[in-house]
């Protein structure tokens, strides 16, 4: 707001030095003519040259009024001889000016209608001028330096005011059209992020509501005969709900506009460290899961978070469709990029087979993850049964610049 004020404050310091420069300029056109003298007192010319060029001050704050009032008097000083021959299209300059702003803070449709009102204006006034004004004025002294000429005039006048109307509309365009480009840029951040969280919560409720359901069904077939599973699978119902409920927090709080302090509701965001974890929870859904990390070089957090989710979405997906069987995570890490493998040795002979086809969010949410960092994602059905999850991410080593 301070800074539109002094955008504000300039520009009308701006407009009231143009407005004096403006009427020195026509009071100087009227005193000293190219051609015969108006007839009218020399000090009458400070008056008119102020009529005309004053509304240029508020041209920022009321084009509308201005324009209006720099159009009348310049026409009625035309007309009324208080303007010479050869400087009428002087009279007219005040006028090109307010016209620039106005057409540059209006639709182009009334701006042109405006534009032709100034410009019929103009001509009648130098046209009465010459046929009814000036044959009544008194002869120069001295030849004219300027031939008082009506088409001269008139043309200079239509070519002023015409060349500040399609500036001002320029301007116009342009500033709509950074507007528009503006608005797109913020729509495309905004969708970004929804499509980035809308990711981060698939991933979360995704991975913990499989490994729920897993467990709550094992707890009731096994209710009456062995209460002791029944108690185990509840604790890890327990355990995963409470770390769901954090980690959804933690996203939610990316939500977070009003200026709060988020602390109390975000948490460490998941990396390479998390990946036991991560297969402690499939092995107890019924995944014979056996991780395998090689290297030891640190990642950005984008990038760990990035491999967390896809392995997290590979697991949820084994647990899902082919648990319970036997799983491999692999995980390499070198100077310049992650690799990932995630394979599963797919359902038991008696189960149905799952479906092979790649239009799960899932998968799109991983082929996403790793498009964010020019890698590359595959995810299909292996030869010899199973599925078989690869991604690759490429980076910029931490402490070198990208």
């Amino acid at each position: 707001m301070n800074r539109a004020w002094r955008r504000l404050g300039t520009g009308i310091i701006a407009d009231s030095v143009a407005a004096a420069a403006s009427t020195l300029f026509v009071a100087w056109a009227i005193i000293d003519p190219p051609g015969s003298s108006s007839g009218w007192p020399t000090w009458s010319a400070w008056p008119v040259a102020a009529m005309v060029s004053l509304p240029v001050a508020i041209r920022r704050r009321r084009p509308g009024l201005a324009l209006s009032i720099a159009g009348a008097a310049a026409v009625l000083a035309t007309m009324a001889g208080a303007v010479p021959a050869g400087a009428v299209s002087v009279a007219f300059f005040p006028v090109a000016l307010v016209l620039y702003l106005f057409a540059s803070t209006v639709p182009v449709s009334r701006a042109a209608a405006v534009l032709a009102v100034c410009v019929a204006g103009a001509v009648a006034a130098v046209l009465t001028f010459y046929a009814q004004v000036l044959p009544t004025l008194p002869p120069a002294p001295a030849p004219s330096e300027f031939p008082a000429l009506w088409p001269v005039e008139t043309g200079l006048i239509v070519l002023s005011l015409t060349a500040c109307w399609v500036a001002g509309a320029t301007v116009r365009w342009k500033r709509h059209m950074s507007a528009r480009l503006a608005r797109h840029l913020a729509d495309a951040a905004v969708a970004d992020e929804r499509r980035r969280i809308a990711r981060e919560l698939h991933d979360v409720i995704g991975h913990s509501m499989s490994l729920i359901a897993i467990k709550a069904t094992v707890a009731n077939h096994v209710a009456d005969t062995h209460p002791q599973e029944v108690r185990a699978a509840m604790a890890v119902i327990e355990q995963t709900s409470q770390s769901t409920l954090t980690e959804i927090r933690r996203v939610l709080g990316l939500l977070r506009s009003d200026g709060d302090d988020p602390d109390d509701t975000l948490v460490p965001v998941p990396g390479m460290d998390d990946l036991p974890g991560l297969v402690h929870q499939a092995r107890s859904a019924g995944l014979d899961t056996e991780l395998t990390m090689r290297g030891e070089a640190a990642l950005p957090p984008a990038v760990a978070l990035t491999a967390y989710r896809i392995v997290q979405e590979a697991l949820t997906n084994a647990v899902t469709h082919a648990a319970p069987t036997r799983c491999s995570v692999t995980v390499e890490i070198d100077a310049g990029q992650v690799s990932i493998e995630v394979v599963d040795s797919g359902p038991e002979a008696h189960r149905e087979p799952r479906r092979t086809g790649l239009g799960g969010h899932g998968l799109i949410g991983m082929r996403e993850r790793a498009a964010m960092f020019e890698g590359t994602f595959s995810a299909g059905p292996r030869p010899g049964g199973g599925f078989q999850v690869s991604a690759r991410l490429p980076y910029s080593p931490v402490g070198t610049s990208a």
